[in-house]
């Protein structure tokens, strides 16, 4: 089976538990998640859920590239991999959560709003897809392409903060779905698009 077949599945797979998600687990976890509020459980993942902003791993990146472009192209290549898969996954889940309008879980909450209302732009109702969970998959593949041999760690990592997002009620399971297969398929894209050949050379054992 070729990695083309595989991301066939993945998507194909993400698509169908999003929709039975909507329908019947969304609202269920987040009247659940909701009710841990006052909970060591919700502040830990409060904690957790900031691991999550992309800043911190734009600058790493781009740190990198700044830093080994003359004396290690290769590490540079990584690091501008990083910057760009973050920023590509961000903006393309931005652009996501405006098309798609969805309300957060805090509009339910308050108003019994729930599902899509399209070309939104207020925070309320960009809710699908998760950007953390775009950017903590991206930054996994990423690291996972880079130290195939922790890649389980990388992703588990990952899964966790994506977690957080739910478990602190900023986003329903979907949207987690969503955006950590956005983040994920944006690295595996610009990967094999542009750096495969440059981190090449610090990473054989990556090259399919």
């Amino acid at each position: 089976m070729t990695e083309r077949h595989y991301w066939i599945i993945a998507v194909s797979a993400v698509c169908i538990a999003g929709v039975l998600s909507f329908f019947f687990l969304d609202l269920p976890a987040a009247i659940f998640f909701r009710d841990l509020r006052d909970t060591g459980f919700y502040g830990f993942f409060r904690f957790v859920t900031r691991q999550g902003e992309s800043q911190w791993y734009l600058i790493a990146g781009l740190a990198a590239f700044i830093l080994f472009r003359r004396k290690k192209p290769s590490a540079a290549s990584s690091g501008l991999l990083l910057f760009s898969s973050v920023a590509f996954s961000g903006l393309a889940a931005d652009l996501a959560k405006v098309v798609a309008g969805r309300a957060r879980p805090k509009l339910f909450f308050r108003e019994s709003l729930y599902g899509f209302d399209f070309l939104q732009f207020e925070h309320a109702w960009i809710s699908f897809p998760s950007g953390h969970s775009a950017t903590v998959f991206s930054v996994a593949a990423t690291l996972a392409i880079l130290y195939p041999r922790y890649r389980l760690l990388f992703f588990l990592w990952a899964a966790l903060i994506a977690f957080s997002r739910i478990a602190t009620t900023q986003h329903y399971i979907s949207d987690v779905l969503a955006g950590s297969l956005l983040g994920a398929a944006s690295t595996a894209f610009l990967y094999h698009r542009y750096f495969k050949k440059p981190c090449h050379a610090i990473i054989p054992s990556a090259i399919p």
